[in-house]
C-alpha cells in the first residue's frame, strides 16, 4: 500500500506539471522561458528585463515534492493494515456463496461504502493536514472545502469497481485489480489535498 501510494502521488504530481506547462500557449515564447534560449541567439536582444535571469518560481512548473510523496507512502503503511483487517471482517459478515454471491457482494459494498469510506476519507484528510503542519483550522477547512466532493466521487467509482470485482474478476486478479483502481484514487485524492493546498 505505501509503494501504491507513493506511485499514485507521483502520477498526480506529474499531472500538476503537465498541466501547468500546457497553460502556457504553445509556440508563444514566455517571459521564463530563458532555458529553452538556443545558443545562437544568446546574442540576440535579451527577451527578459535585467534582475530576471531567474525565472519566477510562481511560474514554472512546481518542482517534484519528495516530502509530499513520503506522507502519501506514510499513509498507505499506516492504513494497509487496518483495511485488510477491514476486509476480513466484511468476508466474514457477508460471504460469497455460489447461490447468494451477488446479494453478499452487494452488501459487502454497502457496508464499506457506508461504514470505512467517510471514515477512511476522514483518515486521509486528516492525517495529511496534519502532516503537512496544519492544525484545527486548516483540517477544519479540509473538510468544508474538499472532504464532501471526495466522498461523493468515492461513492461514484467504489460501488461499480467492488461489484465487478467480487463477482466478475478472477479471485487471483483481484487484489491487482482492486491496487490499479487505487492508483488512480489515490493520484485524485492527491490532486484533490493539493488543489486545496493551493
Amino acid at each position: 500500500m505505501a509503494v501504491l501510494g507513493g506511485i499514485a502521488d507521483a502520477v498526480a504530481q506529474s499531472i500538476t506539471a503537465i498541466r501547468k506547462r500546457t497553460v502556457r500557449k504553445p509556440g508563444v515564447p514566455h517571459k521564463d522561458d530563458l532555458v529553452a534560449i538556443e545558443i545562437h541567439e544568446l546574442d540576440k536582444k535579451n527577451p527578459l528585463p535585467p534582475g530576471e535571469l531567474i525565472p519566477a518560481s510562481r511560474d514554472l512548473p512546481p518542482s517534484f515534492d519528495f516530502e509530499r510523496l513520503t506522507r502519501f507512502m506514510a499513509y498507505g503503511f499506516i492504513m494497509a493494515p487496518i483495511q485488510f483487517k477491514w476486509f476480513k471482517i466484511l468476508s466474514k459478515a457477508f460471504p460469497l456463496a455460489k447461490g447468494s454471491g451477488m446479494v453478499a457482494a452487494l452488501k459487502r459494498v454497502a457496508c464499506d461504502q457506508l461504514v470505512f469510506a467517510p471514515v477512511g476519507l476522514a483518515c486521509f484528510f486528516t492525517f495529511m493536514t496534519i502532516a503537512e503542519g496544519g492544525g484545527r483550522r486548516a483540517i477544519a477547512k479540509k473538510f468544508q472545502d474538499v472532504y464532501l466532493p471526495a466522498l461523493k466521487a468515492g461513492f461514484m467509482l467504489w460501488p461499480p469497481v467492488q461489484i465487478l470485482n467480487f463477482r466478475v474478476v478472477p479471485i487471483q486478479f483481484q487484489l491487482p485489480f482492486v491496487s490499479t483502481v487505487g492508483i488512480i484514487w489515490t493520484a485524485y485524492l492527491s490532486l484533490t489535498n493539493a488543489s486545496d493546498e493551493a
